[in-house]
């Protein structure tokens, strides 16, 4: 199939863009390739999986933790094969229970039966992701419900002391998770956390770590844990005068962002495959379906932000069957709606997966600079098809190496020159997947309304995908 793209593009007057002196923010080189790995896995394991809790008491026996099965192997077997680039592990929830054996703790593995007090999840896990090719990453919540000098300045120093246990021992560690908690403790106390410098010792000994929480500093919460961020979402967020935690932004602003942010703070979707966080074996049963994942995946990678899954071992310390079957076929399904991109043949039409993809131009360019609209720039391209297709998805990929900066779009659908169809849409960001009821075309045009002057467009692509996956 032979593609033809004709660019016509209109730039705001030289007065109104030479009165435009504000940069918008830029991605890291770490954030640019976080936003890369699109769909990883969450793991919440620990005491609560054999006690049934969501949030332990921190008085939990150290013996109640006994895995006797567990295999951080399957789960990167199982997580590689479900497409997921890499695994975060609950190192220490809010119960103070440690998956390693800290020195700064005596809540820990060490004192479990679990392997007589020999074992250490972090070193199996960290180990069996080199092996199988998955990023590590670790949730450390600064609430401990166990911990005797919690609610004092010297639990400060356990913390830190926590994470260079976890930097040095077992990295490197590709995304760090801080839980902004901050709960009574089992005497009543609330800790003063002292943020900066936590974040100047993961800067100091992982520089190439992302830190997600509230408010980054790299990669925020979305605002809920149903797995979906909103529609639009900037990748920007202004941090002036918030906390984590009890203070932090709305969460309607963090599902959102802010649209002229100061900082490139992205989101990261979390949402469980069960009702609950941790394993309970009356929940096998209400896993949530492959088709449901695939929504998810939809609301979440389809509007530029990454999906962070959780799967939760069970009391033996594996995956369990139902998680996995679910995982499979949802693997299946992208696999299966993504695999034939109607408009590979395009001349001068690059993958979204090609390494170099950031290098190479997607289209030739015509300009036009002696028009403006409303001092936004409208750019627009067409679409010309061989022969016609029936479609009912839509992909486009902005180069947010140089922001984010398309801030509306429409794409109009066509049969021969006879306009049949409009999908309009507000931010594109790393993946826009549009969806729309399946329609037969012969081209389609796309409008960008621009505010910095870039055509950022990096990637098209067109699928036709199972009608009973898109919303009608």
């Amino acid at each position: 199939m032979r593609i033809f793209f004709l660019f016509f593009i209109l730039f705001v007057s030289t007065f109104v863009s030479a009165q435009k002196t504000e940069i918008s923010p830029l991605p890291t080189k770490a954030q640019l390739a976080w936003h890369e790995n699109e769909f990883y896995l969450f793991m919440h394991f620990g005491p609560n999986t054999f006690t049934g809790k969501e949030w332990g008491e921190g008085n939990e026996p150290e013996d109640i933790f006994n895995p006797t099965e567990l295999d951080c192997r399957q789960w990167c077997r199982i997580a590689r094969a479900a497409g997921a680039k890499g695994i975060i592990i609950t190192a220490k929830h809010h119960d103070g229970f440690c998956l390693w054996p800290s020195k700064y703790s005596k809540h820990t593995v060490r004192e479990s039966k679990w392997k007589d007090g020999k074992g250490d999840v972090l070193k199996e896990l960290s180990q069996a992701c080199r092996e199988f090719g998955l990023k590590f990453g670790v949730y450390i919540s600064p609430w401990d419900r166990n911990h005797p000098d919690y609610g004092t300045d010297k639990y400060n120093d356990v913390f830190v002391g926590m994470m260079r246990e976890i930097f040095q021992n077992y990295g490197p560690v590709w995304e760090l998770w801080w839980d902004g908690a901050n709960g009574e403790g089992p005497n009543g106390k609330r800790q003063e956390y002292d943020w900066r410098r936590y974040e100047n010792t993961v800067r100091q000994l992982s520089p190439k770590t992302v830190v997600f929480s509230d408010i980054g500093p790299d990669i925020r919460w979305v605002g809920n844990e149903n797995g979906f961020v909103g529609d639009p979402n900037w990748n920007f967020l202004d941090t002036v005068g918030y906390k984590r935690g009890i203070g932090a932004p709305a969460n309607d602003t963090l599902n959102h962002g802010n649209y002229y942010g100061k900082h490139w703070i992205p989101a990261e979707c979390d949402v469980s495959i069960r009702p609950g966080w941790f394993y309970r074996e009356a929940e096998d049963n209400k896993v949530k379906s492959a088709g449901k994942l695939f929504d998810i995946y939809l609301k979440s990678v389809g509007r530029g932000a990454n999906l962070l899954l959780n799967i939760p071992p069970d009391k033996r310390g594996l995956i369990h069957e139902a998680d996995s079957a679910e995982l499979m076929q949802f693997r299946k399904m992208r696999d299966e709606n993504f695999a034939t991109n109607l408009l590979k043949d395009a001349d001068s039409y690059y993958e979204f997966s090609q390494k170099d993809l950031y290098n190479k131009p997607l289209l030739l360019r015509g300009f036009d600079t002696s028009s403006a609209y409303y001092g936004i720039n409208l750019q627009n391209f067409i679409v010309q098809l061989s022969q016609p297709i029936k479609t009912n998805c839509i992909v486009l990929r902005e180069a947010i190496h140089l922001g984010q900066s398309i801030r509306r779009f429409s794409i109009v659908l066509y049969s021969n020159d006879k306009p049949i169809g409009e999908v309009q849409g507000t931010s594109v960001g790393r993946k826009r997947i549009l969806t729309f009821p399946a329609t037969t075309i012969t081209s389609f045009r796309v409008y960008l309304e621009d505010a910095q002057g870039n055509d950022n467009i990096t990637g098209i692509a067109a699928y036709l995908i199972d009608e009973s996956l898109v919303e009608q």
